[in-house]
């Protein structure tokens, strides 16, 4: 239904953006860690899209380029991966580190994603296999090393909470992240704790 939105980022934190249009409205766009890395020093941008439109509600989800949303559909067609799921998992990994993971039959790496079991994980390497080896998908690097102040830690207790965690748990998740290394960014700290807290 929709292609993509453009316009003037009026908000933005690692899992959703407010994009203001020219018509003065603002689209709330669910958005992995992966595109609110490319976006976070923007301050117009274009995001694709995808409509998900469920009997309760109707959601915007939202990514820097086609090759992210198009292994965001793959997910989706996957059984017992869901919208939130398959975002969550695109916050974990980028889309070129899930396509390796996928052509290299890692299900391990997959599993260790926050809601991801063995079986699903399972499930994705043997259902996308052969998808993800005739798609084009970019690689797309995360950046880091900023030192982790007091808004980076808000920001990703904030993303956390918003991603299925209890503030408690998010809050040891970041703990035991900066104790690895106190100058995680937030989309570090937020990757840390998808891949090492269940």
């Amino acid at each position: 239904m929709y292609e993509y939105i453009s316009g003037i980022l009026a908000e933005l934190n690692p899992s959703y953006a407010v994009v203001e249009n020219a018509g003065g409205i603002g689209w709330l766009i669910n958005i992995s860690l992966n595109t609110y890395s490319q976006i976070e020093n923007q301050q117009k941008v274009k995001l694709y899209v995808h409509h998900v439109v469920r009997e309760d509600a109707q959601q915007l989800f939202g990514f820097a380029d086609k090759s992210e949303r198009e292994i965001f559909r793959m997910l989706i067609d996957v059984s017992g991966i869901g919208p939130n799921t398959a975002r969550v998992i695109l916050s974990s990994m980028s889309p070129a580190e899930l396509q390796a993971a996928i052509l290299q039959e890692n299900a391990k790496l997959i599993g260790k994603v926050k809601g991801i079991g063995p079986k699903t994980a399972q499930r994705v390497v043997i259902e996308l296999k052969d998808k993800i080896a005739k798609a084009d998908v970019a690689d797309t690097a995360m950046a880091g090393g900023v030192q982790a102040t007091g808004t980076h830690r808000e920001e990703a207790l904030a993303a956390l909470v918003m991603l299925g965690y209890q503030k408690a748990q998010a809050d040891k998740a970041i703990d035991q992240a900066l104790a690895q290394d106190p100058r995680m960014s937030t989309e570090d700290l937020i990757k840390f704790a998808l891949r090492n807290v269940k």
